[in-house]
């Protein structure tokens, strides 16, 4: 903890120095940890987690500079509940920068609520990310979309190689068989679903009510599909900026379309506003609000609701971070999964490490299986000139014979030594290997 406080002084006086966008390539692929640094809902509120949120062209600037940067591999992932990157470096706070450069957070605002993992650590967490396990909502399947998408971002961008790839292939895997062998998603644990919950238990004849859902994004696109499927209420209207995206989702479910120009008008009129914008300042402002009684829910990180609205003696606005807190039976049936999905998470790790050493070895054992050829060929060609009645034929396949065991016999010992790197430095000392790094 010390040494991570003295970093980020050491970094704080370069930012103070003007060199907060100036960052140095790293191009040694040597002496670098695969890092988890962000912050989430467990120690930022929603403010704070909205200073650090972001906007979908930063994120594309993200991924470029860090490209720019020679990060090898690099996800980032921005959500309602954190932010986060994913990625090897030399150390953190070469993350840190990338996450305050293109956000409106500071190093010193980091250092209140933020985190850092380091190597089995920080796949752990992904994994109990990945999983609904470290969700606002416990079990929360949404995430693992989310996820979906950032890693498709970052392959864009060039910046998800074999490693990233395998990770993601791994964590979506838990999260399957999480989802298949227990009960830790039942009853639809998501963000979307709770807010219909919340309206169902609030709103009396909530089929019959005036529902305005404002923003598509994914969330707002999984509301939108909970709400047709619990309220039966079949006059649901869809505003977004751009009408085009709200037609095509309105295409799957019977809603409504309305201009965006229409907002104020069709709040006169509105029972339930569920906003999902997005936006990076808020959407909903107090010259929106009619007369009428109106519950309006916040799904939005930053908040899309001005604190203004909330001093309207008509409107009541819940954010989500006030509907994570519910307690339902259904939460407390995922509480008891928990170990199940712990178990899962670790069969698949394992899975995942045991990959990740055998790639480690893979280019020494190549290097080893090339040399004992080398030195086969030699040797046959020597026996071929000595011996009048040669077999090359047999003496090939005894040779080759051979070389399938030594190789086999090192590739076991690799994989149940615990002392790996020794191992692979003494193979390649003694065979005197050349290895591609």
């Amino acid at each position: 903890y010390l040494l991570f406080a003295m970093n980020f002084l050491t970094l704080q006086l370069e930012l103070n120095n003007n060199q907060k966008n100036v960052m140095t390539p790293h191009t040694n692929t040597k002496n670098k940890n695969f890092y988890c640094i962000g912050l989430s809902y467990l120690k930022a509120d929603a403010t704070i987690r909205g200073i650090f949120s972001i906007s979908a062209e930063n994120k594309e600037l993200l991924l470029q500079r860090a490209k720019e940067l020679q990060f090898e591999e690099l996800l980032l992932i921005s959500t309602c509940n954190r932010t986060e990157l994913y990625g090897y470096a030399e150390n953190p706070f070469q993350l840190i920068q990338l996450l305050c450069s293109y956000s409106n957070g500071t190093i010193d605002e980091f250092q209140k609520v933020g985190y850092v993992y380091k190597s089995k650590e920080a796949l752990q967490h992904l994994f109990e990310v990945g999983t609904g396990l470290n969700s606002q909502i416990l079990g929360d399947f949404e995430i693992i979309g989310q996820m979906k998408q950032a890693f498709t971002l970052s392959r864009e961008k060039g910046l998800a190689n074999a490693f990233l790839e395998r990770l993601m292939n791994s964590v979506i895997n838990a999260s399957k068989r999480i989802k298949n062998e227990t009960v830790l998603s039942s009853g639809a644990a998501s963000v979307s679903f709770t807010a219909v919950q919340y309206i169902m238990q609030h709103i009396a004849d909530v089929s019959n009510k005036n529902i305005l859902l404002f923003g598509i994004g994914e969330i707002g696109r999984n509301t939108c599909e909970n709400l047709i499927k619990h309220t039966q209420n079949d006059h649901i209207t869809l505003i977004n900026r751009t009408k085009q995206k709200a037609e095509e989702v309105a295409g799957k479910f019977n809603v409504i379309v309305k201009d965006f120009e229409m907002l104020t008008a069709e709040l006169a009129h509105t029972d339930v506003l569920i906003v999902a914008t997005g936006a990076a300042t808020p959407t909903i402002h107090p010259e929106h609000i009619g007369s009428n009684p109106l519950l309006i829910l916040d799904l939005s990180i930053p908040k899309n609701v001005s604190e203004a609205v909330k001093a309207l003696p008509n409107v009541t606005v819940i954010h989500m971070d006030e509907l994570s807190k519910r307690k339902d039976e259904a939460l407390e049936r995922r509480k008891e999964a928990i170990p199940q999905a712990l178990q899962i998470i670790k069969e698949v790790k394992e899975e995942f490490l045991q990959w990740l050493d055998n790639r480690k070895f893979a280019p020494t054992i190549k290097a080893l299986k090339t040399k004992l050829e080398h030195l086969k060929d030699n040797e046959l060609d020597f026996q071929r000139k000595k011996l009048a009645n040669f077999n090359e034929e047999q003496a090939e396949q005894i040779a080759n014979r051979i070389i399938q065991k030594i190789t086999t016999q090192f590739v076991n010992h690799l994989k149940d030594t615990n002392s790996l790197d020794e191992s692979i430095s003494w193979l390649q000392e003694v065979f005197q290997l050349e290895v591609a790094s």
